[in-house]
């Protein structure tokens, strides 16, 4: 396939853009190398796919409806659109800059996606669009979702947006609900990435409420798999999609093992929770698994172990 992926200088985009390039895709990649953290780190992220003759990269801002229309190149086969302004916490401070990026971003990706006659959009939706929703684990088909921060609520409307395009043009659009990615290349601001540091430096560990909120862990290689699931699948014009880990784990027990990885005990700066930041996240990944045959495998103690070694190479 020629294949478009925006982000895809970013944690997931890189990972992502180097399993579609062993596959075998020809490859736009589109990053704008946004400063929410820094260059140098997503320039590395791509050192490997530079001057590859399949792989085409393109700096430019989904905001920029003009500029990808001169700066791409059609035909594709696919867009999977992963770019987006990340962050449930920044979201509140900057909820106008989000929906630009995120939902005027995509409806931009989408509006392309229509011209060219891109037949198929895979969209990076968030586990974050269940707010809190009390009856877990999330399915895709839960009737209420609520969200409960401006990121959270640009991920329901590029989800809606999909389906408009989908049902108006005949775009086949995947959602994928990703819940908490962590493995090599995580964005410093992400707590496991952040967690690993402090220990480092031997300062204290933020530590939000009484460590009793949860989250869904998930290995980058098993979400990156189940994208490519995602590109591949053809069977339904319409889908959401959770890719999780099927578990959740505990704050503590999060701390707990990330002491253990790096062979160091914790200091904690105990704070009040944080607006925006729901109790728990966990994945029913049935749908996942019947669709796209999705099947993470990477346990927590090894996903950490691989994250320790990538973070200790980089010094």
């Amino acid at each position: 396939m020629r294949v478009l992926l925006t982000g895809a200088a970013g944690f997931i985009g890189s990972h992502l853009s180097e399993a579609l390039y062993q596959q075998g895709h020809d490859l736009v990649l589109l990053d704008n190398f946004d400063p929410f953290y820094d260059r140098a780190a997503k320039e590395a992220n791509l050192a490997g796919l530079r001057d590859r003759t399949r792989v085409r990269l393109v700096e430019a801002d989904i905001r920029e409806l003009d500029q990808l229309r001169r700066e791409l190149q059609p035909p594709f086969d696919a867009i999977i659109h992963l770019a987006a302004r990340a962050g449930v916490r920044p979201s509140i401070e900057e909820p106008i800059l989000y929906q630009e990026v995120n939902v005027r971003g995509t409806q931009n990706l989408l509006e392309l996606a229509r011209e060219w006659k891109v037949p198929h959009f895979v969209f990076a939706s968030s586990s974050s669009v269940y707010g809190v929703n009390p009856n877990v684990p999330w399915r895709e088909d839960n009737a209420v979702l609520k969200p409960i921060s401006p990121y959270a609520s640009t991920k329901v409307s590029g989800e809606l947006l999909g389906h408009v395009y989908s049902h108006l043009f005949g775009i086949r659009f995947i959602a994928l609900r990703f819940f908490t990615v962590y493995g090599p290349r995580q964005r410093p601001d992400l707590a496991i990435h952040k967690f690993f540091r402090l220990l480092r430096e031997d300062r204290s560990i933020p530590f939000f409420g009484d460590g009793s909120t949860r989250r869904d862990y998930t290995f980058v290689a098993d979400t990156v798999a189940g994208i490519i699931g995602a590109l591949n699948y053809s069977a339904t014009p319409f889908e959401v999609i959770n890719l999780g880990n099927d578990r959740t784990v505990s704050l503590a027990d999060l701390v707990a093992a990330i002491e253990r990885a790096a062979g160091a005990s914790a200091r904690l700066d105990k704070l009040p929770e944080q607006p925006g930041d729901v109790p728990q996240t966990w994945a029913d990944i049935s749908k996942a698994r019947r669709l796209l045959g999705y099947a993470p495998a990477t346990t927590l103690e090894d996903g950490l172990a691989g994250f320790r070694a990538w973070f200790d190479r980089r010094g």
